[in-house]
């Protein structure tokens, strides 16, 4: 019976190792991607949200029904797209001097 306990945890472990597997060449491409267009960046800044647009919380005649929790932190490449973003602002603020305020 202990071998089977000792074994779940690596079975259960098993999807998220593969879905890992399958995405760390995206997640590469993403990370290597450089922002070298004026164009591009400001795409990519309105591409790429500044915030997370599904959290909510659904009420009813001023009573709270539920809360829906941020979905950004699900996507397996959140942190790239994030890191993405972030290029691209600095590109636009620090290469090409422009005010960036509008895409914060």
């Amino acid at each position: 019976m202990e071998n089977i306990t000792n074994i779940y945890p690596k079975i259960s472990e098993l999807p998220q190792t593969i879905l890992n597997g399958l995405l760390q060449p995206i997640r590469e491409y993403v990370d290597k991607i450089e922002v070298g267009d004026r164009e591009q960046a400001r795409w990519l800044c309105e591409l790429i949200p500044a915030q997370c647009p599904f959290e909510r919380d659904v009420t009813l005649f001023g009573h709270k029904l539920f809360h829906i929790p941020p979905m950004c932190k699900i996507n397996p490449l959140y942190y790239e797209l994030v890191g993405l973003r972030f290029r691209a602002l600095s590109f636009l603020a620090d290469e090409c001097g422009e005010d960036i305020t509008a895409y914060c």
